[in-house]
C-alpha cells in the first residue's frame, strides 16, 4: 500500500494540467501513486500522454469537482489522500515531503495541514501568509478546539492531506463542489490535526474575467456556507468564534468589493445581516477593525448609509484620477469628444466593421466572412478599416474608413458587429450591445498571448495587462481545430465563446473548381505542366529583418526548368526590405510576397515548403505535399516557444539542410508513402473543422443569431473533397 495517493482532478483548464503532470513525472515517488480523474477529452488526452504509472480515470465533460474527487478516491489505495486540482501545481519535492510527514502520523490524526503559495498569470509563488499559523501549532497533533486558529488557513483542499479512512467515513459531508466549505469541514470533523510548516502546494488563481459570471444564487450560497459550518461548531465556543469572524470578514468584503447589482446587493446584505445576528455569541469578543463591520451588518438602516458612504468614496477617487490623467488626455481631447458623442448614439444593428492585419485591407478570415455576409445577410452593411496607404488596393466599391478620421470613430462607436483577425485599438470601447468577433489568422505552433511571458525575445516588452483588456472585449473566437481552441483558452483567458466552426478563409480550398485553379496559375504566369513549389517562411523574433535561409537561385537550378519557385515573404516585411527585390523574374523564381490573397498561391502550388509558418495548417486542407525546412528548429523553439514538437509530428518530409531539401524535391520523397501518411495524421488533427462551410457557420451563428444545433454540421475529414490539384485541373 502506498503511503500517499495524489488525486489530480478536474478539466485541463487553460492547459495547466500539462505543467502539473510534467512536474510529477520529473520527480516520481516510490511510496506514492498518481491518479488523474480527468474531466473531458483534453484532460484525458493530456493524462494518457504522461507516465505509464499514472492511473487515468476518464470522466465526462462537465463532471463536478466533488464527483471527480470521489471517483479518484474510490480508485486510490494510499493511506493518505492529497486532492490536487488540475489547474494547480505542486512544488518540486512536495509529494515526497507530504508522504514522509504522513508516514510519521498515527491513525488518530485525520488531517495534515501544510503551507502553500499562490500564482496568477502575472505572478508566481507568492507566500500564503499562513506559515506563522502552522509554526504556532508546531509538530503537535491537536484537536481543532485546541488550535482554532488553524481555521484561518486558506480553505483549500490542496493545502491538506486527508487520512483515507477519515475521508471515507465523512465522504458524504465533504463531497461538495464548494471547496472552501469542504476544506473547513475537514477540520471541523477531524479528530486530531497535524501540521507541516513547509510549502507543498501552488494554488493557481485564474483570471476572474476568464470564469463564468457569478450568479446571484452563488452569492447567497456564501451565507449558507458559513451558517452550515457554524451549525457544526455551535457547541464549540473557541472554534465558533473564529468561524464567526471569518464569516463577517468575507461577507462584508464581498458586499464592499464585488460589483453586485443593486437588487442582489440588497438581498445579500439582508441575508448577511440575519446570519450575523443569528450566530453572534453574546460574549463574543470584537477584534479591532471589525467594529465598523459589525455595525454595518447589525444596525437598522445600515444598508442605505453604507451605500451612501461607498458612493462618496468612489466619487472622490474618480475626481482624483481624472485630475491626474487630465494633462495626458489634452492631446486626444478632440478625438475623445467625437468618439464619446458617437458612443451616446444607439447601436446600428445593420452596421458591421471589418479589419485585418492591423488595417492592411480586405483579407483573411474577415474577408471570407464579409463575402458570406453579403450573400446571407445583405441587410448588414460592411465598412472596412484600412490605412491611408492601402486604400488604393481595395476592391472597387469597398466602403471604408481611415483610422483616426471622424467617420472612423463614428462607425466604431455605433457598429453592432466588429470583426478583426487581430485586436482593435485599446481605446475602442466595448458597448454592451455590440458584438466583437475575433477570427485570428492562423493555427498556433508558436506560443501566443500570455504564453509569451516566458519568451521575452518574442514578447518584445508587450503589455500583457493591456492585451488582456483587449481580449476581454471578445464575444466570439473562431477556431479551426481543437488544438487552437485549447491554446486560445490558455493564451487568452477570458469569457468569450469559442466557435469551433473552421477558418472561413480556408473555405475556398473546398469550393474552388478546376477552372479556378487554372485561372490562378494563369495570373501567376505558371505554364501548364510545370511544377509550382510555394516557399513561405515565417518571421524570426530573434532577427531584426528577413534573412533568407535558402540560396534560392541555387535551389531553382537544382529543381530544374520544369519547376517554378513561388517565394512568399512574411507580411511583417514590406517590399522595400525584401531580399527578393533584386531577383529577376526568370520564370523559375517569382517573388509573390505582395500577391493577395495568399489562398490563391496555395491553390496554384503543387507543394508547399515552409518552416514554422501557420500556412502549413491551411495548406494541409488541400491534401497536397508539404515539406518542412527546419534548419534552426532548436533555436526557434527555444526563443519563441512552441506548443508541440513539429519535428515529431510534421505534415510531411522534414529537411534540416538545403541539400536535404533539394534531395527531397528532386526525388519522389516529397510525396512518397511516408509523407502521405504524416500528412493524413496532420490533416485529421489540424483541419478538423475546415470543410468549406466555415464562413456560413460563423455568419449564421454571429450575425443571424442561429443556434449552434441548427448550423451545417462539420463534414468528417475523410469525406471531404478538396480543390483539384494543378495536375488534375490541367487534365
Amino acid at each position: 500500500m502506498p503511503e500517499l495517493s495524489v488525486i489530480v482532478h478536474g478539466p485541463n483548464t487553460q492547459g495547466h494540467l500539462t505543467e502539473l503532470l510534467d512536474s510529477l513525472d520529473a520527480h516520481p515517488l516510490p511510496d506514492a501513486e498518481v491518479i488523474v480523474a480527468a474531466v473531458g477529452d483534453w484532460a484525458r488526452e493530456t493524462a494518457e500522454a504522461h507516465s505509464p504509472e499514472t492511473v487515468v480515470l476518464p470522466l465526462p465533460a462537465g463532471t463536478g469537482d466533488a464527483a471527480a474527487r470521489a471517483a479518484g478516491a474510490a480508485r486510490a489505495s494510499g493511506r493518505w489522500l492529497h486532492f490536487v486540482h488540475a489547474k494547480d501545481g505542486l512544488p518540486v519535492g512536495a509529494p515526497r515531503m507530504v508522504a514522509e510527514r504522513a508516514a510519521e502520523l498515527p491513525d488518530e490524526v485525520d488531517v495534515l495541514l501544510f503551507d502553500h503559495v499562490t500564482s496568477t498569470w502575472q505572478t508566481s509563488g507568492r507566500p500564503s501568509g499562513g506559515g506563522h499559523l502552522l509554526a504556532r501549532a508546531g509538530r503537535a497533533e491537536l484537536p481543532l478546539d485546541e488550535a482554532p486558529h488553524l481555521l484561518r488557513l486558506a480553505p483549500l483542499l490542496g493545502n491538506r492531506a486527508l487520512r483515507a479512512g477519515f475521508w471515507r467515513a465523512h465522504q458524504e459531508r465533504l463531497g461538495t463542489d464548494d471547496e472552501p466549505r469542504a476544506a473547513y469541514a475537514t477540520l471541523l470533523h477531524a479528530g486530531r490535526i497535524a501540521c507541516l510548516n513547509q510549502v507543498a502546494y501552488d494554488d493557481r488563481r485564474l483570471r476572474a474575467e476568464s470564469l463564468p459570471p457569478v450568479a446571484p444564487e452563488d452569492r447567497y450560497a456564501l451565507v449558507d456556507r458559513y451558517e452550515t459550518l457554524l451549525s457544526l461548531a455551535k457547541d464549540r465556543p473557541a472554534t465558533r468564534a473564529v468561524l464567526y469572524d471569518l464569516m463577517v470578514r468575507e461577507l462584508l468584503r464581498t458586499f464592499a468589493r464585488e460589483p453586485l447589482p443593486e437588487p442582489v446587493a440588497r438581498e445579500f446584505f439582508r441575508r448577511a445581516s440575519l446570519a450575523a445576528v443569528r450566530w453572534r455569541a453574546p460574549d463574543h469578543h470584537r477584534p479591532a477593525g471589525l467594529e465598523g463591520v459589525r455595525r454595518a451588518l447589525l444596525e437598522e438602516g445600515a444598508y442605505t448609509r453604507y451605500r451612501a458612504f461607498q458612493v462618496a468614496n468612489r466619487t472622490r477617487r474618480t475626481a482624483k484620477a481624472t485630475l491626474r490623467t487630465g494633462r495626458r488626455r489634452l492631446g486626444a481631447q478632440l478625438r475623445d469628444h467625437q468618439y464619446r458623442r458617437a458612443l451616446g448614439r444607439p447601436v446600428d444593428p445593420h452596421l458591421a466593421v471589418f479589419a485585418a492585419y492591423w488595417d492592411r485591407g480586405v483579407a483573411c478570415n474577415p474577408a471570407a466572412i464579409a463575402a458570406k455576409l453579403a450573400e446571407l445577410a445583405p441587410h448588414i452593411h460592411p465598412v472596412w478599416v484600412v490605412t491611408k496607404e492601402n486604400v488604393p488596393l481595395l476592391p472597387p466599391g469597398t466602403d471604408h474608413v481611415v483610422p483616426g478620421t471622424r467617420r472612423y470613430w463614428e462607425v466604431l462607436a455605433t457598429a453592432k458587429y466588429l470583426t478583426n483577425n487581430v485586436n482593435f485599438p485599446n481605446s475602442v470601447v466595448k458597448r454592451p450591445d455590440a458584438i466583437h468577433l475575433q477570427t485570428h489568422h492562423g493555427t498556433p505552433l508558436k506560443r501566443m498571448g500570455l504564453d509569451q511571458m516566458e519568451h521575452p525575445a518574442a514578447a518584445k516588452g508587450m503589455d500583457f495587462a493591456a492585451l488582456l483588456a483587449r481580449v476581454d472585449k471578445w464575444d466570439y473566437s473562431v477556431s479551426a481545430n481543437s488544438h487552437s481552441t485549447r491554446m486560445w483558452e490558455r493564451a487568452y483567458p477570458a469569457r468569450y465563446t469559442s466557435l469551433d466552426h473552421g477558418y472561413p478563409r480556408n473555405d475556398v480550398f473546398h469550393t474552388c473548381d478546376a477552372g479556378g485553379v487554372r485561372a490562378v496559375r494563369d495570373r501567376l504566369g505558371i505554364a501548364p505542366g510545370r511544377r509550382a513549389v510555394l516557399y513561405a517562411p515565417t518571421h524570426r523574433d530573434y532577427e531584426a529583418g528577413w534573412t533568407p535561409r535558402l540560396d534560392l537561385a541555387t535551389l531553382a537550378d537544382r529543381l530544374g526548368e520544369d519547376t517554378v519557385l513561388l517565394v512568399r515573404g512574411h507580411y511583417f516585411y514590406d517590399g522595400s526590405a525584401s531580399p527578393l527585390a533584386g531577383l529577376r523574374r526568370t520564370g523559375r523564381v517569382v517573388d509573390v510576397s505582395a500577391y493577395d490573397p495568399v489562398e490563391d498561391l496555395c491553390l496554384a502550388a503543387d507543394a508547399l515548403v515552409t518552416d514554422y509558418s501557420s500556412i502549413m495548417f491551411d495548406y494541409a486542407c488541400l491534401d497536397r505535399p508539404i515539406v518542412v525546412y527546419a534548419d534552426d528548429w532548436e533555436t526557434y523553439a527555444t526563443t519563441r516557444g512552441v506548443y508541440f514538437d513539429l519535428m515529431a509530428e510534421p505534415p510531411g518530409q522534414v529537411a534540416r539542410t538545403q541539400e536535404e531539401l533539394a534531395e527531397i524535391l528532386t526525388t519522389g520523397a516529397w510525396r512518397d508513402e511516408g509523407a502521405t501518411k504524416a500528412r493524413a495524421a496532420f490533416r485529421r488533427r489540424f483541419c478538423e473543422y475546415d470543410d468549406g462551410r466555415a464562413a456560413e457557420r460563423v455568419v449564421r451563428r454571429v450575425f443571424l443569431g442561429e443556434s449552434e444545433e441548427s448550423l451545417p454540421p462539420v463534414v468528417p475529414v475523410e469525406e471531404r473533397t478538396p480543390a483539384p490539384t494543378p495536375e488534375e485541373a490541367a487534365s
